[in-house]
């Protein structure tokens, strides 16, 4: 949400000739030890806490200091709502903020409504503190993925701060004391975080002799010692003392703690807040009470998505120690920046928000980001119809296939993780068959989870878990049961399989367990990792990419790596062309569920189901997927799969389980000689006892038997034609790109377009400032630039510059789209009708978007978003757009691609229509070129279609 206003801000401060952190920061580029994403994180927190001056992120948004800007005289809205806005700011700043765009919708468009149709009825001083958690401290969250290096950004800053602190002491943005918060579920992951911590070289981030008088200043304690009495004092209680050994006014101490053990663990209720002034509750809370003692105190969070459900408690504890004026920033780190669920943020007494963003995330860089840059590139594999022990089989014979005798250059060897449910079936199943049917020595193969009553391990597993990322290491396979999922850093392991459904209450782990294997070993290589998953894990995958990175398992087995270090600043020239806004029609459809039945007929649909089992059976297979589409690959067929032991009443269970608990069992087993008769059905009886027939879809199976429990119900669906506005560029969303030979034009010819911009020349002066620049030079003797200079010239793009480039350099997909463009602003019969022709193709930096529907019978079904390649404009006298011309341009791979023929079906049909009937005029049109080396004939249609469409007759 925030965060890109934030990011565009902060860009708009590093470019300001004075910006006071442009020293620092040009140091961290120079020493080139940090990622882009790290330095960002860098550049986003120093404008946070210099520009913002440390203040709460809602104080800030109240103050204004992240509109846009809107210019509420050009808005349709009443004029009591214009007039309430001007008047004020923090209610501008939240209507501002509610009309900001995430693809091609508003943010919050329901806020903008209210605010629209009764400003006043709303208390926007409350509603901008429950955004922002109503904490009154800066209080910021970083989004990273894993393997980014979120824990030396957490010793960066720490070092930052100090350093910012050392030279003004009495500034109080910078923090001069830190407490590092581990979640409990971490705990195993304090030492290796504090390590690291530890080992960070201050010299990256700051000069010599700061970074090594620093590094001296620094003290490390780690709070997890446990208590020697329930009613301990100081003396007796070793966290507790530890603290208080460094008061009054320590510098430079950093302490490390499990957050909920030792600071949330006897925090139950507001009551107990009582802790803070009462003497007995003071002694049995000393360490927390001690913790809000020190002075300067910055707090750290590490994973804190896993602090959300004590998140309540933790700010209540944090807003009492800020009490104390001790606190200077809460700063947490996670690679999710949404909520489990959605919050909810009442307007008014009928009118409520649902936000599932953490509204605090202040910088956020995306999965895919990662993978392009830094991450290992991973091919998803996904089993259907195989047990676990068939996908372990694949899965390790693939990795034997790629990785089997790979060793990085660290000297360490590829390794496999295999996630087991629970620790009988690691220990009786998986293991022994690792080495009986796969013939792998027991020497290669580490085990590793908790033990219990029935297993136990060695010793010595603890040990060779902890050196697995050394050379010294020759496991390959690793074993675990809840273990290594977060907090676990191998950069080794190359290769994970997840054979079977997770019994983790949280499916978040499925992306955590998935990512295990992404960690780039060597800075700068081209890396791969191969993950294998059961059709369901891989299901829940793909919803926790959509969720939480806007992405799927398609896009990242379709990721390349972009190694290239040339980066290329893009400059919008929206404002200097002044193009208005585009108005178009799109259609709009909404669905509503209608009952087909009066009754469930349970009884009636069970027996169906029974009579058509044979439907649902199918042969076992395993798709091997590439880098491009999941749908293709090489098909193995698998005929004898049944080794998975069956038994009812866990089956009813598991129905009951996965229906979220709206069927009971005493509603399934009413229905046992039916469901009984379709057990019975899907099952096959051998000597060892019942076994499942794994030929059998039985996720759909048991997905029909709920749906018998409910009353069958068709969709409706009704349409009207909403009319909309969309600029050409998201100012905001532009950035710099890395350079490649699709970006349009040069780097010389934008840099003199936009020198035009400001200082336009006509071709008599710029000759005669060459000629002078020539003199200049011959009379100091410089006459190799004399050749240089007198080679200058006027490019020909330059002449057509406001025609076209409504940001600059454009950023092509071919030399086709390059080649188009020139060819176009040749023609005469462009120049004739005063045209301009702007690039529409790049991904999300576009408003105009047209949302797509085909129709099905009576019913609309939505096909996608579709976003043109070229418009070409009209403009009225008014500086309104009169006409466009929507412009595709496709290679022959999309002649069969139905999803982008139902989209540029409703485009050149129904969109076309609709619009011209609303203008009352051809308003827009469309055409369709394939992306040929034959330009001249493109061209051809194209001025065909400018005279057909443009000439006024």
């Amino acid at each position: 949400m925030i965060n890109k206003i934030i990011r565009n801000k902060t860009i708009q401060w590093l470019q300001k000739p004075d910006c006071p952190a442009a020293n620092l920061l040009n140091y961290i580029r120079k020493e080139d030890k940090l990622r882009e994403t790290q330095i960002e994180a860098i550049e986003t927190y120093l404008f946070l806490k210099i520009e913002g001056e440390n203040k709460p992120l809602w104080q800030l948004f109240a103050e204004g200091f992240f509109t846009n800007g809107t210019d509420l005289s050009k808005l349709n809205i009443n004029e009591n709502a214009r007039s309430y806005l001007a008047e004020n700011k923090d209610a501008f700043a939240l209507f501002d903020f509610s009309r900001q765009l995430s693809g091609d919708k508003k943010i919050l468009p329901k806020l903008e409504t209210s605010i629209k149709d009764s400003p006043e009825s709303l208390d926007y001083e409350k509603i901008i503190k429950k955004l922002f958690y109503g904490v009154n401290y800066s209080d910021y969250l970083m989004s990273l993925p894993m393997g980014s290096g979120k824990t030396y950004l957490m010793a960066a800053f720490i070092y930052i701060d100090l350093y910012f602190s050392a030279n003004e002491p009495d500034n109080n943005n910078f923090a001069h004391n830190f407490l590092v918060l581990i979640p409990s579920g971490l705990k195993t992951s304090i030492g290796p975080s504090l390590r690291t911590i530890e080992k960070f070289d201050p010299s990256w981030v700051i000069p010599e002799p700061a970074a090594t008088s620093l590094r001296k200043q620094l003290k490390f304690d780690v709070l997890d010692e446990a208590k020697s009495a329930k009613q301990s004092n100081k003396a007796r209680n070793p966290n507790a003392k530890k603290v208080n050994e460094c008061l009054p006014n320590p510098f430079g101490q950093v302490f490390v703690v499990n957050a909920e053990k030792v600071i949330l663990n006897r925090l139950k209720d507001e009551q107990q807040l009582s802790i803070f002034q009462d003497d007995e509750d003071r002694k049995a809370n000393e360490l927390r009470a001690l913790i809000g003692d020190i002075p300067n105190l910055s707090i750290l969070i590490d994973e804190v998505h896993h602090a959300a459900n004590s998140d309540i408690k933790l700010r209540q504890v944090v807003n009492k120690w800020n009490e104390k004026g001790n606190i200077t920033t809460v700063l947490g780190f996670s690679g999710t920046p949404y909520l489990s669920s959605a919050e909810r943020i009442t307007l008014t007494e009928n009118e409520n928000l649902r936000i599932a963003e953490i509204t605090n995330t202040v910088y956020y860089y995306p999965l895919t980001t990662a993978i392009e840059k830094f991450l290992k590139n991973p091919t998803v594999k996904i089993a259907d119809n195989l047990t676990h022990l068939e996908i372990i089989k694949g899965g390790i014979t693939d990795f034997k296939k790629q990785y089997g005798d790979l060793v990085y250059e660290d000297g360490t060897i590829a390794k496999l993780a295999i996630y087991c449910s629970d620790i009988a079936m690691l220990e009786d199943e998986v293991y022994p068959f690792l080495q009986s049917e796969l013939n792998i020595s027991s020497n290669e193969i580490l085990r590793y989870h908790g033990g219990n009553k029935t297993y136990t391990l060695p010793k010595e597993n603890a040990l060779d878990f902890k050196s697995l990322d050394t050379p010294l290491s020759k496991k390959k396979y690793i074993l675990l049961v809840a273990i290594g999922k977060e907090g676990w850093d191998c950069k080794s392991l190359t290769s994970v399989i997840l054979p079977q459904k997770s019994k983790s209450a949280s499916k978040n782990s499925i992306i955590q367990t998935t990512c295990r294997c992404l960690r780039q070993v060597i800075k700068g290589n081209d890396e791969t990792a191969l993950v294998w998953l059961n059709r369901e894990n891989a299901n829940i995958l793909n919803k926790q990419l959509e969720k939480e990175q806007q992405t799927s398992i398609e896009e990242i087995n379709s990721l390349s790596k972009n190694t290239s270090s040339e980066i290329v600043e893009r400059t919008s020239r929206m404002e200097f062309l002044k193009i208005p806004k585009i108005d178009f029609y799109q259609l709009k459809v909404r669905y509503q569920s209608i009952e087909e039945e009066e009754s469930e007929n349970t009884t009636a649909k069970l027996i169906s189901l029974k009579n058509s089992i044979k439907e649902y059976k199918s042969s076992a297979v395993v798709t091997t997927t590439g880098l491009d589409k999941l749908e293709d690959g090489e098909i193995e067929y698998i005929l004898d799969t049944s080794n998975s032991i069956a038994n009812y009443n866990t089956w009813i269970f598991d129905i009951v389980k996965d229906s979220f608990m709206t069927i009971s069992t005493t509603e399934l087993h009413k229905f046992d000689i039916q469901l009984s008769a379709i057990f019975k059905a899907i099952t096959i009886k051998k000597s060892e006892g019942l076994f499942w027939n794994t030929q059998y879809d039985t996720y759909n199976i048991e997905n029909q038997i709920r749906l018998a429990f409910s009353i069958k119900k068709h969709l409706k669906t009704d349409e009207e034609i909403i009319p909309k506005e969309a600029n050409l560029l998201i100012v905001d969303k532009l950035r710099a790109i890395e350079n490649n030979k699709y970006i349009y034009p040069s780097a010389e010819v934008s840099e003199q377009i936009l020198q035009f911009d400001k200082s336009p020349l006509s071709e008599q002066e710029f000759n005669k400032q060459k000629q002078d620049r020539i003199l200049e030079l011959t009379s100091e003797g410089k006459f190799e630039e004399i050749t240089k200079v007198a080679a200058e010239k006027i490019n020909p793009l330059v002449t057509q510059k406001d025609k076209t480039f409504h940001l600059i350099p454009y950023n092509f997909d071919s030399g086709f789209e390059s080649q188009f463009l020139n060819k176009t602003l040749q023609l005469k019969t462009f120049k004739e009708n005063n045209l301009e022709i702007y690039f529409n193709g790049e991904r999300g930096l576009s408003e105009f978007v047209i949302n797509c529907f085909a129709k099905k019978g009576k019913y609309w079904r939505n096909v996608g978003k579709y976003t043109t390649d070229f418009l070409i404009i009209k403009r009225s006298s008014d500086n309104k757009i009169h006409k466009a011309l929507i412009i595709e341009t496709k290679g022959e791979a999309y002649a069969d691609d139905k999803s982008f023929l139902r989209k540029k079906n409703f485009v050149e049909t129904t969109f076309l229509e609709q619009n011209n009937e609303k203008f009352g005029y051809n308003r827009f049109d469309f055409l369709y070129l394939e992306d040929s080396d034959d330009i001249i004939e493109n061209i051809a249609s194209l001025d065909n279609k400018i005279k057909e469409f443009f000439y006024e007759r």
